[in-house]
C-alpha cells in the first residue's frame, strides 16, 4: 500500500509505502471496543465510597425495649433504614482495571491504524514542525491540509514549536510515537502521521 507524502503547505513531496502487516489489517470492531474499553477502565480513579454500618458515627445502644413498645424490633440507629443510617453494599473505593493481553493489545492498535488507512482518513507528513510557536500560522497551515479534527503522531521527540502551537486549537491532538493508543486514534476523525512515525511505529508492530 503507497501513500502520497505531504508537507503542511498541503503539497505532496514524496511517497512511502505502508506496511500491510500494519495499515492493511480488515477493521474489526469488536476488538477496537475491547481495547477502548480497557484504556477507559484503567482511566478510572474508582474513589466513589459509601459507608458501612461500622464507619457511621452513633451510639451502639438498642434504640428502645424489644418488646411491648407495639414498634417493629430494632437493634441500632445506625442501620439502613434510617436516616443518617449505613447503605448496604454501596460502592467501595476499588481499581476497574481489567487485564487484556500483550498480544491483543498490540494486534488492536494496527487494527486502528488500519482502520484509518481503509477510510482515507490517513495523512502522512514529511515532517511536523513550524518554525515559530505561534498557534495562528500553525492553524493557518493545518486547515489548508483541511484538519478540522485530527490525531498527529510524530517520532518519538515532538518539535518543541509545533508542540506549543498546537497546544491551544480545539480538537488537534500531539503524540510521540511511544503514545500512540487506539482510544486517541478513534475519538479524531483524521490520523496524522509523520515519516518518521510512520517508521518507528512498524518496527515496533511489525
Amino acid at each position: 500500500m503507497k501513500a502520497t507524502i505531504k508537507n503542511l503547505n498541503n503539497e505532496a513531496v514524496g511517497e512511502i509505502e505502508l506496511s500491510d502487516a500494519v495499515f492493511g489489517l480488515p477493521t474489526r470492531t469488536d476488538l477496537l471496543a475491547r481495547m477502548v474499553n480497557w484504556q477507559l477502565a484503567k482511566r478510572r480513579s474508582g474513589n466513589h465510597k459509601t459507608k458501612g454500618i461500622s464507619e457511621i458515627s452513633g451510639t451502639t445502644k438498642k434504640p428502645y425495649s424489644q418488646k411491648g413498645t407495639g414498634r417493629a424490633r430494632q437493634g441500632s440507629i445506625r442501620s439502613p433504614q434510617f436516616r443518617g443510617g449505613a447503605t448496604i453494599f454501596g460502592p467501595v473505593v476499588r481499581s476497574h482495571a481489567h487485564d487484556l493481553t500483550k498480544k491483543v493489545r498490540k494486534l488492536a492498535l494496527k487494527t486502528a491504524l488500519s482502520a484509518k488507512a481503509a477510510e482515507g482518513k490517513l495523512i502522512v507528513l514529511e515532517a511536523a514542525a513550524t518554525e515559530t510557536h505561534k498557534t495562528k500560522d500553525l492553524a493557518a497551515r493545518l486547515a489548508t491540509l483541511g484538519l478540522t479534527s485530527a490525531l498527529i503522531i510524530d517520532g518519538s521527540n515532538l518539535d518543541d514549536n509545533f508542540a506549543k502551537a498546537s497546544r491551544n486549537i480545539p480538537l488537534i491532538d500531539v503524540l510521540p510515537e511511544q503514545g500512540a493508543n487506539v482510544y486517541d486514534i478513534l475519538r479524531r476523525d483524521t490520523l496524522v502521521l509523520t515519516r518518521n512515525a510512520v517508521e518507528q511505529l512498524e518496527a515496533r508492530l511489525k
